[in-house]
């Protein structure tokens, strides 16, 4: 019968340096000078020259992301009521349009079902969302498609 060897850890219980020697050696990175850019002060010298000269790699600083502010249709839809009372969504003709922007929101997304025709008025929109919106007789309107068709004032 085949016998597994034991971790060295388990072992090594009771011993006072787990096999390394002296009670001092082992530790952490004092040891080993530091964790990366560490020991770069004053006496330094050696280590500083190395990532001095050369640039930086692109994005070796975290940028950071912008996130996005999303809402599905079916938010609009429970909270549709709210909005045309408090004038934050308006019924123009046969439709009710909303500027999602105004809102606090930037992208629409489709999780729900329209019940209404909506105009809503987006920074952008996934196409799940658009084809639900124009399936109920709706339509979505991009900003940037807005921009684009206003006329340039003429002065």
């Amino acid at each position: 019968m085949m016998r597994f060897k034991r971790k060295k850890a388990v072992r090594l219980r009771g011993s006072k340096t787990h096999g390394w020697g002296a009670k001092k050696k082992h530790r952490g990175a004092g040891n080993r000078g530091g964790r990366g850019r560490a020991g770069s002060g004053k006496r330094g010298d050696a280590k500083k020259p190395s990532y001095w000269k050369i640039p930086l790699p692109k994005g070796f600083y975290h940028q950071g992301m912008v996130r996005e502010k999303t809402v599905n249709l079916l938010w609009i839809e429970e909270k549709y009521q709210g909005l045309l009372g408090s004038h934050l969504a308006s019924e123009k003709e046969e439709r009710t349009e909303i500027d999602i922007t105004k809102l606090g929101f930037s992208k629409l997304l489709s999780k729900g079902t329209p019940t209404r025709k909506y105009r809503i008025i987006a920074d952008s929109a996934s196409g799940g969302a658009v084809k639900k919106v124009e399936r109920s007789g709706g339509q979505v309107i991009l900003k940037k498609d807005l921009n684009k068709q206003a006329p340039a004032s003429q002065g």
